[in-house]
């Protein structure tokens, strides 16, 4: 009795690697197009990130500690500890038809 369960999952178990499969396209690493947009560098300072691109469209609040900011413009966001840039990434722009 204990055998019948095997039997009855083998087919499925069977056919499993030839069960169509739908494919996901996911639009990974689609930053590197924008080759000609230049972000703040880690280590930057407040005022030299202000002086090159300007004031941001949002400056997030101060959070954790060490204090991290975010200031958001429209193509990047930039990420401050203390008054240093520790990162700069670009915003995701959405896939155009």
């Amino acid at each position: 009795m204990r055998k019948l369960p095997f039997f009855i999952l083998l087919p499925f178990l069977l056919a499993a690697p030839f069960s169509p499969a739908q494919t996901l396209t996911i639009p990974v690493g689609q930053q590197g197009t924008h080759h000609s947009i230049s972000l703040p560098e880690r280590g930057q300072s407040r005022a030299s990130v202000l002086r090159t691109w300007g004031e941001p469209v949002k400056r997030h609040a101060t959070v954790g500690q060490p204090p991290i900011t975010r200031w958001d413009y429209l193509e990047f966001a930039v990420y401050f500890e203390h008054d240093h840039v520790i990162n700069s990434v670009l915003q995701h722009q959405g896939q155009r038809p």
